[in-house]
């Protein structure tokens, strides 16, 4: 069948018995570092070691772009922990941005610099996909026992809430209030005045009730969900309450519970007290010192409005469920959290079936491309098992557009997948998929266009020459009945000719339309790999 081609990698590596890794978390407030030992054969890990550092990545400008100065600092933090990676050595260093350049409109410009100056590539993910990526962190280290579990993870620029049982996430959310955020544009005054105290409150409780309903709603009346609360707001507030409490934090903060009461006392205590007040309290930072009321006050009306009575710590996150989200796509979990490993391929679908896309063509187009992958792999190009997967995706989506209208369909491709919150991938990836299914058809990539021009020159390539391939794929299902069986690949150098022969699954069909499609497409293919395209037809 046309369409058995095999998501699986063109090779496969024999993975040493024990790996080490380390994930960047640059976030709105500070950026996080660990660095951790894989073992392939449980499958799991463990924290080396832990670097943090305020860099305030959200203190923008007016117009909400980032400083110059503060991408200064980043950087120099950046090649810090690069160079504390390197000491242990670890064989990759994964990064991910969240909402601070997620919003800046020079978040694109930060990630560029950083790849330019020191190398290392920085992964901007969604909301969406942060939610995720904290689930499988939680999940690294918490059991649910498949009853349903509420996580509230409160960052610098944004609140994550997610609703999970311990498979696959019932329901993720991210919500534009941050500590960070909140604390620059609306407290003003020190300590916080009464009117601003009740504005903050009531802003809070509006631009969370929309997640905390849905959420609401995936919850049966029996259930009585619990909470767990992550990050550095939440970690601080349990630190203040057991020093309250016994006069000293424990050594280990994960499993640690406070109940909304007690949390009501430490919100109306940090209220009435000023900056330098705060400042003595035992532990806390200068910079947290700044932030941690409007963060308290977002965990007390998330608590409230979720009608539940405590939270449970965990120290596991986004940088932990960063390292979870690189064992699945290296293949190192098979069991516990399978599900997770395939969430780029239902995420995909998923989208397909929402704008109606005609999955068996879209099928029949991605085998084909597959096939032209696979067999001109090492022979006109030497992209990887990565490029592969993102070119699947293109190949299901690329007629989703006509969900809008036919006329132009390949632009409403480009940003239907550009916007539709696909999980599993980060920005940079989306934009590859969005790109390369604008590029099915019509005009061949060029500078001028917005979307593509904003690529780095490295992925511009990958556009180029991967939609090449799935121009030759569409056409190659022009009628859209599965005229052709398969493909065979033939490269002559010589000759500089590559030629495509085509088997169709009746012998006497001519395939006239699928001949007449590739000719018309082949232009993609000829201008990018150099070679005269030769079709023939072998009944």
């Amino acid at each position: 069948m046309v369409n058995s081609v095999s998501l699986a990698p063109v090779s496969d590596v024999s993975e040493p018995q024990h790996r080490i890794l380390a994930a960047i978390d640059l976030g709105t407030n500070s950026l996080h570092m660990v660095v951790v030992k894989i073992d392939p054969s449980l499958p799991s890990f463990s924290i080396i070691a832990r670097e943090k550092e305020t860099v305030r990545l959200g203190d923008c400008e007016a117009k909400g772009n980032l400083k110059a100065e503060v991408m200064e600092r980043a950087i120099a933090c950046l090649k810090r922990f690069q160079d504390i990676a390197a000491t242990f050595n670890a064989e990759q260093v994964v990064a991910v941005a969240t909402s601070a350049v997620r919003e800046a409109p020079n978040g694109w410009e930060f990630i560029k610099r950083v790849s330019d100056e020191i190398n290392l590539d920085i992964s901007l993910i969604s909301g969406q996909e942060e939610a995720r990526r904290i689930y499988l962190g939680v999940l690294s280290a918490m059991e649910f026992d498949h009853q349903p579990h509420i996580i509230i993870d409160i960052g610098g620029g944004s609140t994550e809430l997610i609703l999970g049982d311990g498979g696959e996430p019932l329901f993720l959310s991210s919500t534009k209030v941050g500590a960070v955020r909140l604390t620059k544009e609306y407290v003003k005054t020190d300590p916080i005045s009464r009117t601003e105290f009740l504005y903050l409150q009531a802003y809070i409780r509006g631009m969370l009730e929309r997640a905390v309903d849905e959420l609401s709603s995936h919850i049966e009346p029996s259930q009585t969900p619990k909470l767990v609360g992550t990050s550095g707001t939440i970690e601080t507030l349990a630190a203040i309450h057991a020093r309250q409490k016994s006069g000293a934090e424990p050594s280990v903060l994960s499993g640690y519970q406070f109940s909304l009461e007690e949390l009501k006392y430490i919100v109306d205590y940090l209220r009435k007290s000023s900056y330098f007040e705060r400042l003595e309290i035992s532990g806390i930072s200068d910079k947290r010192a700044e932030i941690i009321l409007a963060g308290a006050l977002i965990l007390q009306e998330a608590m409230v409005m979720l009608g539940l009575e405590s939270i449970t710590i965990c120290e596991r996150s986004l940088r932990e469920g960063v390292i979870v989200d690189w064992m699945l796509v290296h293949g190192l979990i098979e069991n516990r959290l399978r599900y997770a490993s395939s969430i780029r391929q239902r995420s995909v679908l998923k989208i397909a079936q929402k704008y109606h896309v005609d999955l068996e063509h879209a099928e029949r187009v991605a085998a084909f491309t597959l096939s032209l992958f696979d067999q001109t792999y090492q022979v006109l190009h030497d992209w990887g098992p990565e490029e592969r997967e993102l070119l699947w995706a293109a190949a299901i989506l690329h007629n989703c557009g006509l969900y809008i209208s036919h006329s132009a369909h390949h632009k409403h491709s480009y940003y239907l997948i550009r916007f539709g919150e696909l999980l599993g991938y980060d920005e940079t990836e989306i934009e590859l998929i969005a790109n390369l299914a604008r590029y099915h058809r019509k005009s061949l990539p060029k500078k001028k266009h917005d979307h593509y021009k904003l690529l780095p020159k490295k992925y511009r390539q990958r556009v180029d020459q991967l939609s090449a391939l799935l121009r030759l794929a569409v056409a190659l299902d022009r009628r859209q009945i599965g005229a052709i069986a398969k493909i065979t690949c033939q490269y002559h150098e010589k000759d500089a000719e590559f030629h495509l022969k085509l088997h169709p699954v009746h012998p006497e069909d001519d395939c006239a339309l699928e001949l007449w499609s590739l000719d018309l497409k082949k232009e993609a293919f000829e201008t990018e790999y150099g070679l005269k395209l030769v079709t023939t037809l072998e009944p």
